[in-house]
């Protein structure tokens, strides 16, 4: 069986999907669509593909089997419904969808056809998480976890990754951050959030894009732990950070990176994990391998959806100035 595919995106993670499927010959990419014309006729070029500029025509093209889900954030569930109801299998790049009520149909859509419907979550395949999660047991009853991710980016101009409309909530677009902590720490009790953009101009302020934004939200668990996650990017920022701290009565591990060690009874030990290229490249081929050889996959698409629920009361609370409960 040969199945045949069509990617709807030609952004980074796009061409990244495309190389993995070109090396697979279970597969035949055949088809791709985006929104500017330009960068699809490059991608059809690069890859010898068909191109269409609609994603509507793509998803409704009797010839394909699954669909790879990778443009804006914002049309995210609007492909991933169409693909399913013309009978489709679908992966779709984090978050399934900026509506978390969107999401939930998706899912009980793809079940009522027997479709896949598979949520990229690579995060959960590196090195770093994977090296924490055999690890944690060392260090004990965790009271306490730090996540920080900064990218400062200058200039930014008019990115779609820096317009409300198109990417949106923050948190919710960049849901990784959260459903790493749910994957270590289950589901949170409550959750309480600040936000904070930069305009172009005071003028812009009315306006969905943005020159940096600021995210500081903190997680309390069950059994007393709280987890704070600080997400920043933009031109504000002027140094990148990337640190996951898990402080436990009996140690601590942290990783700044891809660099990190554990801390346990007044001994250090180094845990550095392997560069993280190559992921969507494995999510690629642990797809294929469940459509055709029915292998289980690494993550169960209601997990990123209670991730999105998590991601999306941040978003509430934020707005609200309140602490909101699950």
């Amino acid at each position: 069986m040969t199945i045949n595919i069509g990617i709807v995106g030609t952004g980074f993670v796009a061409d990244k999907r495309a190389q993995a499927l070109l090396k697979d010959d279970r597969v035949k990419l055949k088809l791709v669509a985006g929104n500017k014309e330009e960068n699809v006729s490059k991608f059809a070029q690069k890859y010898s593909l068909e191109k269409t500029q609609s994603w509507q025509a793509l998803v409704e093209n009797s010839s394909l089997d699954l669909i790879f889900v990778s443009n804006i954030n914002r049309d995210h569930g609007l492909v991933a419904k169409a693909a399913l109801e013309n009978k489709k299998q679908v992966v779709v790049e984090y978050p399934l969808s900026l509506d978390p009520q969107q999401a939930k149909e998706l899912v009980e859509l793809a079940s009522k056809e027997g479709l896949m419907l598979h949520v990229e979550h690579i995060e959960l395949l590196g090195g770093v998480h994977q090296i924490v999660k055999k690890y944690l047991p060392e260090i004990g009853k965790v009271f306490f976890a730090r996540y920080v991710t900064i990218n400062p980016q200058n200039p930014v101009g008019q990115r779609w990754t820096y317009n409300q409309e198109l990417f949106g909530f923050p948190l919710v677009g960049a849901l990784s951050r959260i459903h790493r902590l749910r994957d270590l720490f289950g589901s949170p009790v409550n959750v309480s959030c600040s936000d904070r953009y930069w305009w172009p101009t005071e003028a812009d302020q009315k306006s969905p894009y943005y020159r940096s934004c600021l995210c500081h939200t903190q997680l309390n668990f069950k059994d007393n732990l709280i987890a704070e996650v600080v997400y920043g990017k933009g031109e504000t920022f002027w140094q990148s950070a990337r640190t996951l701290e898990i402080y436990g009565e009996e140690g601590m591990l942290c990783f700044e990176g891809e660099k990190g060690y554990l801390l346990k009874q007044g001994k250090k030990i180094d845990l550095d994990a392997p560069e993280r290229a190559g992921l969507i490249a494995q999510d690629t081929v642990l797809v294929l391998n469940h459509i055709l050889q029915e292998k289980p996959l690494y993550l169960e698409v209601q997990e990123s959806l209670c991730s999105l629920d998590v991601a999306d009361l941040a978003r509430q609370s934020a707005q609200k100035g309140q602490t909101l409960y699950l």
